[in-house]
């Protein structure tokens, strides 16, 4: 695969999800903010773009089979791929990390103050996400779902109260940017989720499920920002055009 400097972050790990280690490993942001160039993130961070690019088009030149395309699934299967795995993944994974986080607080909190921050900036997350998962799975994925079956059946695309898909989908990306700075403000609390000397096991254990929270959650905005979201506004203006 030949990559250009010119090629958008969140545009390269839809094709290839496997780049998205690369970002990653050089702290560049390919959900939230998936819509820079290689070029402007690279000249952000001071990095060599034409390495970059190299690591990229190794990266995407191995073969591996369990490298799924979600770029080309229906916008109905993506949706409900979303919400069964990445949904019920916070939902299930935030009580088992309140309940550590807890434990952590009353055992480690006076030697380590800022896993009390953590800890509030965690239970702040979750309780956003549980409403923020609850408008796209009551509102916005059963009409982006409407839209995908009209255009499959040839059918005239459904009205909505919010007048365009748009409208919503600005306010879920909203939630996103805020979800994933609280995320940074954990994993710099955390010394990206590296345990003190005197950590314990529960100690190390918490926090490595705290770095899997946040990775399962930069691929899950991932596929909605830059995959999901944009392909439901185009099949809207697709619609209109074609009336």
């Amino acid at each position: 695969m030949t990559i250009s400097k010119d090629q958008h972050v969140g545009e390269l790990v839809a094709q290839d999800y496997r780049m998205a280690q690369i970002f990653k490993d050089h702290k560049i942001d390919f959900c939230c903010n998936g819509d820079r160039s290689l070029t402007a993130v690279c000249e952000k961070k001071n990095i060599s773009v034409d390495q970059l690019v190299e690591k990229l088009e190794n990266v995407s030149s191995q073969k591996d089979a369990e490298n799924i395309n979600f770029d080309v699934w229906p916008l109905d299967l993506l949706a409900d791929y979303i919400q069964k795995t990445h949904h019920r993944y916070v939902e299930k994974q935030s009580i088992v990390l309140k309940a550590y986080l807890d434990k952590l607080c009353k055992v480690h909190g006076n030697q380590h103050p800022e896993l009390h921050e953590i800890k509030s900036l965690f239970s702040d997350s979750v309780g956003e996400l549980a409403a923020h998962m609850k408008k796209e799975e009551l509102i916005l994925f059963p009409f982006i779902k409407k839209m995908n079956t009209a255009k499959d059946t040839q059918q005239a695309m459904p009205q909505a109260s919010f007048q365009t898909v748009e409208n919503p989908i600005e306010m879920m990306m909203h939630d996103h940017d805020a979800e994933g700075e609280r995320f940074r403000k954990i994993a710099e609390l955390s010394d990206d989720y590296t345990p003190p000397a005197d950590a314990c096991q529960t100690y190390r254990v918490t926090f490595s499920l705290l770095e899997e929270f946040e990775n399962d959650l930069h691929k899950h905005i991932h596929l909605e920002n830059n995959m999901l979201f944009p392909k439901a506004i185009a099949l809207e203006k697709e619609s209109l055009t074609a009336v």
